[in-house]
């Protein structure tokens, strides 16, 4: 009890990181924020339609799922990347396609509940 390992003796001490649990948290964090997302389009989608369908709703409701499939997209292409055995990382166009898709998301959430 209390001793060091044969694998922190060989790295200096430093006890050794396990590879697999970062992945599985970003992998988990990427799930719960699809989850919302699916959450937010469908309430936002429900907004617009709740008075029967107009044009203006309808195509607010497609905006919505084309949004939220964009998303989806990025969300499954990075989920499947952390199942390697070395994750590459994140590119710069898919954190941005995810940032936009969230954001715009979210805008037409909030201009259907107002």
């Amino acid at each position: 009890m209390g001793g060091v390992t044969r694998e922190e003796a060989a790295h200096g001490g430093a006890q050794v990181r396990d590879p697999g649990l970062q992945p599985e948290r970003t992998r988990l964090a990427w799930r719960r924020t699809t989850l919302s997302c699916t959450v937010a389009a469908v309430l936002a989608g429900r907004a617009a339609l709740h008075h029967g369908p107009t044009v203006v709703g309808v195509l607010a409701c497609a905006l919505c799922l084309l949004l939220w499939v964009g998303f989806l997209t990025v969300a499954h292409r990075r989920m499947v990347a952390l199942t390697a055995c070395r994750p590459r990382a994140l590119t710069v166009t898919a954190a941005r396609a995810a940032v936009l898709c969230t954001l715009a998301l979210a805008v037409c959430a909030a201009a259907m509940v107002f």
